[in-house]
């Protein structure tokens, strides 16, 4: 299995974004019809959901709009609210060194992913994050050292409210610090449950929990894997291995400490690296964010792509899955 990663550079939406889009939309208009067109909600719905909880983001989403051809389709799906359920695997941790940095796992199904790395300046702030929904972001950071990412909080539960990628992009956009962003994630509803690690350039960390049918809980964890306080969706769990990806992390934060070269490799092998591609689980990347450098380090085994807030590197990595050097991740 080979994916390619691309990094686009476009400050303002532009003909880069449109054609991001053009390539994209075809496979996530059918995952968005997926439950049909009438289980989503309206245009009107959705532009009164944006401008109730997230203003500021109006603009850019009208200018995205009209990039993706102005269909009702495509302006409800850039929207961001109530989209299909979806459930993924995913483990993140803040390394609290000298230098503290977020590094997270992503597991995903590959078919069902943008890979792209996008650096924007849309509302000010420049942004680098990965990707998602061409609007909304998996994980990232701004230039004022906010870092952000995500994992499936291991719920059923489902009910009205965004999905959490734009909500992650409306952090980035808008928020400098992880107070900031604690108060807009107990804010804002999502229509799934995730865990949501935040970390800042003045080495502050939190982790929250949302839910669709209960308040966001903020916590000073300073890892997330798929479950919230208890498992709850033991099946998920099981399947996934929340738990013990989560007692390995708490493990390498406490037990003994390891270098920062040493903390990113473990990523990059079992539990936390997973080979279920088939099943939607398997690892597609591992990123670390470094706040005070304004970094992210793409890391895959015996392969590194860096790019910066400050110049991110453009171009294309392609990454077969099936010939990686775990071996490398020592």
């Amino acid at each position: 299995m080979q994916l390619t990663f691309r990094a686009i550079d476009e400050l303002i939406p532009g003909e880069k974004w449109a054609g991001l889009f053009r390539r994209l939309w075809p496979a996530y208009r059918k995952w968005w019809l997926s439950e049909g067109e009438l289980a989503r909600p309206t245009y009107l719905e959705s532009c009164n959901a944006l401008e109730k909880h997230m203003p500021e983001l109006l603009p850019v989403y009208h200018k995205l709009t009209e990039l993706a051809g102005g269909g009702d389709q495509e302006a409800r799906l850039l929207a961001g609210y109530c989209p299909p359920p979806y459930s993924a695997g995913c483990s993140q941790a803040v390394w609290p060194g000298p230098e503290p940095l977020l590094v997270r796992n992503y597991d995903y199904s590959p078919h069902a992913f943008d890979a792209v790395v996008l650096r924007t300046q849309w509302l000010g702030r420049k942004v680098l994050c990965m990707a998602d929904s061409m609007i909304g972001a998996l994980d990232g950071i701004n230039d004022d050292g906010l870092a952000v990412s995500l994992t499936f909080g291991g719920r059923r539960a489902v009910g009205m409210g965004f999905g959490i990628p734009i909500v992650l992009r409306y952090v980035l956009e808008t928020c400098s610090a992880v107070d900031d962003a604690v108060k807009v994630l107990q804010r804002i509803p999502c229509h799934m449950a995730y865990n949501v690690t935040l970390l800042d350039s003045g080495k502050r960390h939190k982790t929250v929990f949302i839910s669709p049918d209960r308040p966001a809980t903020v916590t000073a964890s300073a890892v997330a894997t798929n479950h919230q306080h208890v498992v709850e969706w033991a099946d998920h769990a099981r399947a996934t291995a929340s738990v013990e990806r989560e007692d390995y992390l708490l493990k390498k934060l406490t037990q003994r400490p390891v270098s920062e070269q040493k903390f990113v490799a473990a990523f990059q092998r079992p539990p936390l690296y997973s080979l279920s591609f088939e099943r939607s689980f398997g690892t597609l990347y591992t990123a670390a964010y470094r706040p005070r450098a304004g970094t992210l380090d793409l890391h895959w085994p015996g392969i590194s792509w860096s790019h910066s807030i400050a110049s991110c590197v453009t171009g294309t990595r392609a990454i077969n899955y099936e010939g990686l050097d775990h071996r490398s991740a020592s």
